[in-house]
């Protein structure tokens, strides 16, 4: 089985053993993306919604360097530590996806990597 692993400066940098995107048999898996600057490293906005828009970009960042698209995602999978901010990131997750909406999972985890509120990871199409 033949697998590419994905890497840009347009996402960070992974901060530990562990690639930021890996595509098998024409499917891209991305890495848990938190809200983290690519270019600083530390960490973006002090509420879900805000953490939300920059996991966005991050994994955006993956797929477009993987060949993909926003609209070739097809499943999502959405961590907080507030279930509460449910309804505020459903709108930051709406502008990105307004029209092809991938399936998707959300769940309350105890905790997230660097004291994040919000974290993502999706899975795309590419060729």
């Amino acid at each position: 089985m033949s697998r590419q692993t994905i890497k840009t400066d347009r996402a960070p940098a992974a901060v530990g053993p562990y690639a930021q995107g890996v595509v098998s048999r024409g499917l891209l898996f991305t890495a848990m993306q938190i809200a983290l600057d690519p270019a600083t490293g530390e960490m973006v906005g002090d509420s879900a919604p805000v953490q939300f828009e920059q996991c966005m970009r991050n994994i955006e960042a993956i797929v477009t360097a993987a060949g993909g698209r926003l609209d070739d995602i097809v499943k999502t999978t959405v961590y907080m530590t507030d279930i509460k901010d449910f309804v505020a990131v459903n709108q930051v997750y709406a502008r990105f996806f307004p029209d092809e909406l991938p399936a998707r999972g959300v769940l309350q985890a105890a905790a997230l990597p660097k004291g994040a509120l919000i974290a993502l990871e999706a899975v795309a199409r590419v060729s």
